[in-house]
């Protein structure tokens, strides 16, 4: 079996996954914790590059309430189809489509695609008063973030860079 390469930056999705509100210097600053996450397109293109665009297939089956996928490569030693499985959850847009992609990504997980993302750091970013504003009472914001550089020493996060929607850097670790 061959093994997967790392996420390439450009392949790196970052998310908001929550926000902080903290009083410094009798001021309120909000931080928003980011999350490192890649979509099902970034697993199907490293599947097509690394086994070939005929030698992976995935599945999906219900059992129960929930959705598991499992992806097959094969095998060409064994001769035969290999597979790994998750299940997904629903996403807060299009429950079935979310749950879907989910359980794809987590069994592409499985086979070590985007494994590496496990040990990114805790991503805190402070934002400037005009990123962010309190809707009865929850902190919401319309920044937008996105890995920029990225390296990996033994299949870990050795340095990360992260920018805004207006290329300002925001948080960097290991340059």
């Amino acid at each position: 079996m061959n093994e997967f390469r790392e996420l390439h930056a450009n392949e790196i999705d970052v998310r908001v996954q929550s926000f902080a509100k903290r009083n410094e210097n009798n001021q309120q600053v909000v931080y928003a914790n980011l999350l490192l996450y890649k979509d099902a397109r970034a697993d199907m293109n490293i599947l097509d590059e690394t086994v070939g665009i005929t030698n992976w297939k995935n599945t999906h089956e219900l059992v129960g309430d929930n959705l598991y996928c499992t992806v097959y490569i094969y095998d060409e030693d064994k001769k035969e189809w290999i597979g790994k499985q998750d299940v997904g959850i629903e996403s807060n847009m299009q429950a079935e489509k979310g749950q879907a992609s989910d359980s794809f990504k987590r069994a592409c997980f499985r086979w070590g695609i985007g494994r590496e993302l496990y040990t990114a750091p805790s991503i805190f970013v402070k934002l400037q008063d005009k990123e962010w504003y309190d809707e009865k009472g929850r902190i919401k914001s319309n920044i937008r973030f996105k890995v920029s550089k990225i390296e990996y020493e033994g299949r870990k996060i050795k340095a990360l860079e992260i920018i805004d929607m207006y290329g300002n850097v925001r948080y960097k670790k290991g340059y």
